[in-house]
């Protein structure tokens, strides 16, 4: 869905569904399903599910299509950890959903694929302290506990991920599933010790930067802005066009400098714009784990 149409549509619930429901459709028309091998349970076939999944047996002795669901489908244990610091509040233009807004609803729509595959999926959300915490569930019911939380206070002035992560991997006690969502406006170094903390105890990492389009490119109409940091307060005054191009360049520098820590981390980064189609980060970050009912 396009986030200009989501900024009119109302409650997070309501969004987060119609986003799953148009990626679900397109994760069907896809040829790429995946499944490991050791049987757990069953399931109805649904139009579009890999034949080479049906159990055949079932079939022919019941005249009903089952697909074969396995160990890793069913029992992952996944944490949404989800930055509300003061810098995702913003937004570049008129109309544009916020930061904080575009990733409120990718996380409830994170939540809603999991649980639909029979996840456990918790939340965590952190400024420069926890705000929230709720543990791994695989409830259906307990996505709504999830959306009621993304509107709990926040907005802190500091942004300690590394505070987040470590909460989020001591209610996962086996290997799992960590989904950071935040613009990463902090120091990477710290970030990334953490992440490769978790990867040694065998969590899978996927980071999802948000950022608005505004940021990357300096898309600023002025002749002179002042620019001003949301979480220090700090100021600066310049001809935009004297800076533009420098911006720009420091722009993909902390970006490649993040890709290169997140790499040694065996994490897997995605930079999500706040006008890109939610489908669009779901299907880069989540391809590996196409296994969604």
């Amino acid at each position: 869905m396009d986030p200009a149409l989501v900024a009119g549509l109302g409650s997070i619930e309501l969004v987060a569904r119609r986003i799953v429901d148009g990626f679900m459709q397109g994760l069907h028309r896809s040829p790429r399903k995946g499944f490991s091998v050791e049987f757990a349970e069953h399931r109805t076939y649904q139009p579009g599910d890999d034949l080479r999944y049906i159990d055949w047996k079932v079939l022919a002795r019941s005249d009903r299509w089952m697909m074969k669901l396995n160990t890793e489908d069913t029992n992952l244990r996944a944490t949404i950890v989800l930055d509300v610091s003061k810098s995702m509040n913003w937004s570049g233009a008129p109309g544009r959903l916020t930061k904080a807004a575009y990733a409120e609803r990718l996380a409830a729509t994170v939540a809603l694929l999991l649980l639909q595959q029979r996840d456990a999926v918790g939340l965590i959300r952190f400024d420069e302290e926890v705000r929230t915490v709720i543990p791994p569930r695989a409830r259906k019911i307990h996505w709504h506990r999830i959306v009621e939380a993304l509107d709990e206070p926040g907005e802190g002035l500091a942004s300690n991920a590394a505070g987040g992560l470590m909460r989020a991997a001591s209610m996962i006690s086996r290997p799992g599933m960590v989904v950071l969502i935040s613009d990463l406006l902090m120091e990477p170094e710290v970030v990334a010790d953490t992440l490769k903390g978790l990867a040694a105890a065998g969590h899978h990492l996927t980071v999802l930067q948000i950022m608005d389009p505004a940021e990357q490119n300096l898309d600023v109409a002025a002749i002179e802005a002042e620019f001003r940091d949301s979480e220090t307060n700090q100021k600066m005054v310049a001809a935009v066009a004297d800076v533009r191009e420098a911006y720009r360049t420091a722009v993909q520098e902390t970006i490649d400098e993040w890709r290169g820590h997140l790499s040694g981390a065996a994490a897997s980064h995605e930079v999500v714009l706040t006008d890109q189609p939610f489908g669009t980060p779901l299907r880069r970050a989540f391809m590996n784990r196409q296994v969604l009912p």
